[in-house]
């Protein structure tokens, strides 16, 4: 061995050294002072606060020109829980979180990783968009992030944690992701931003009230959960993983006493006699049963404030994750909404892509009836979430808790022979086509016929029952039971395929 390499080395280490520490340094000590006193986390505090401790490989930070650490995009792969993951924060600290042209090749290559090494991807948003001087380059075109980030579509779950304002190409990744959380008073969405937009139509506009959390999380739907800061958002983040396999080729993990889930046996549930009333027309809280039957402290509702007709929510039951899409008697007593139709059917389809098993909890008076739902599309938004919920192939769990009337119940999963795992119903429910007050009217029946069908549609489940359009009417104490012992014998273990598509769902 020559023992004179060390010296020939020396040089070209320290070189490296510096180059490493000036990406690092994001954009300076000042810039960073002043970001972190808006009391928020810098992009590679966040991607620290997301990853397991010590877990982080940086992909890519000497790209770009020297002057533009890292091109203000952070990137690299690491593991939450213990599972890996690729991630991508852009740093408004350097060029405004800008994509230059190496950003958007290393925005392509984490995109890529995901679905190679089939890991989840959380992207991290806050930034203008495209470098405006990209066409002063004349370099080949950069890779195409955004076609990479619609390659992992049902492939491996993806999330967008918009940490501040975020425009053009940069906020396009939000929308292509299956989950996006807003940081409040800093996050917001937009094809432009305020400058743009006054300049090509003259409204003047501040950033919040063009795409803050009311409008892309209340309004649009674009976005789909608020957190109150940097460190809600990605513990969000982290536990929204957490009922995802990390990949299609895989099924979700079941969480149990190891896992800190203690709460995975049996248990009665005699609070429900009390919460869930026996008139049709006396509302309560589904968000209360649903916790009640839910392994404790598990409960993570999806776009909360949405389409608030209908709850979307991932939980565990007896430690197993599981979708549920439950009707909410507090808001139009339930009825099925084109927003709630909406929502629904994508978180369907999100669910049947990563093998989660599916509980529909019905009580609804059907689809939103009148000339504004008409207008907004209610027969479509309703069809969608129908063939949604038919096109699951994951166990697929149907409760009617009240009342079901119509294609309200249809939507809800309650089809006989629709590859049901197991349908149940409450005693106390009311079920029929229409209300049969109104269509014995409607259809002119005379007085007899009219007091027959007001007597069939109160008679209960009995006569559904016999039929074995039901698998068995429960005492609603003993449901969490039921589920858990049908979860049990219905989700399978091991190796899993990606679900194939056919046609589409317009």
């Amino acid at each position: 061995m020559n023992a004179g390499n060390g010296a020939d080395w020396a040089p070209l280490l320290e070189q490296l050294a510096e180059r490493r520490a000036a990406a690092r340094a994001m954009g300076g000590a000042d810039k960073l002072a002043r970001y972190r006193a808006t009391g928020r986390l810098d992009a590679r505090s966040r991607v620290s606060g997301l990853l397991d401790p010590e877990s982080f490989v940086e992909l890519g930070p000497l790209t770009g020109d020297p002057a533009i650490p890292a091109d203000a995009f952070v990137a690299g792969s690491g593991t939450i829980d213990a599972r890996p993951v690729m991630v991508g924060a852009e740093d408004f600290t350097v060029a405004g979180g800008s994509i230059g042209t190496t950003a958007a090749s290393k925005r392509t290559r984490a995109a890529q990783l995901a679905l190679r090494n089939r890991t989840p991807l959380v992207m991290m948003l806050e930034g203008a968009g495209h470098r405006a001087t990209n066409a002063l380059e004349r370099n080949r075109p950069a890779p195409n992030d955004l076609q990479a980030m619609a390659d992992l579509s049902g492939l491996v779950p993806t999330v967008a944690i918009v940490t501040g304002p975020s425009a053009g190409h940069g906020a396009l990744a939000a929308p292509l992701s299956d989950f996006v959380i807003m940081v409040g008073g800093h996050g917001a969405l937009f094809t432009a931003g305020p400058p743009l937009v006054a300049a090509s139509t003259g409204e003047q506009i501040d950033k919040q009230t063009l795409g803050g959390p009311q409008v892309a999380i209340d309004t649009s739907g674009v976005a789909h959960n608020l957190a109150e800061s940097d460190d809600a958002a990605l513990a969000l983040a982290r536990r929204y993983l957490s009922y995802f396999p990390s990949s299609a080729w895989q099924r979700p993990p079941w969480v149990g006493p190891d896992g800190g889930n203690h709460d995975v046996g049996e248990r009665a549930l005699p609070e429900l006699l009390d919460l869930v009333p026996v008139n049709q027309k006396r509302p309560y809280d589904m968000q209360a049963m649903l916790a009640a039957v839910a392994d404790a402290g598990t409960v993570t509702e999806i776009q909360p404030t949405y389409g608030t007709s209908i709850i979307t929510a991932l939980v565990r039951i007896g430690g197993h994750a599981v979708a549920v899409v439950a009707n909410q008697p507090t808001v139009t007593a339930g009825a099925v909404t084109v927003a709630a139709a909406d929502k629904a059917a994508a978180f369907l389809q999100l669910a049947g892509a990563f093998h989660l098993p599916v509980l529909f909890l019905a009580d609804n008076p059907g689809v939103m009836a009148g000339s504004a739902s008409e207008k907004a599309g209610i027969l479509k938004a309703s069809a969608r979430m129908f063939a949604a919920q038919h096109r699951l192939r994951t166990p697929k769990f149907h409760v009617t808790v009240r009342k079901a009337f119509g294609f309200g119940s249809s939507v809800m999963g309650a089809n006989p022979y629709d590859n049901q795992t197991m349908t149940l119903a409450f005693p106390a429910v009311t079920l029929g086509g229409i209300p049969a007050d109104v269509g014995g009217r409607t259809a002119k029946e005379d007085d007899d016929t009219r007091r027959a069908l007001v007597e069939n549609e109160a008679s209960g489940p009995w006569a559904l029952a016999q039929t074995l359009f039901y698998d068995d009417v429960i005492d609603p104490r003993e449901l969490r039971n039921i589920l858990l012992r049908g979860l049990d014998g219905a989700v399978r273990g091991g190796a899993a395929e990606p679900v194939a598509h056919h046609g589409y769902l317009r």
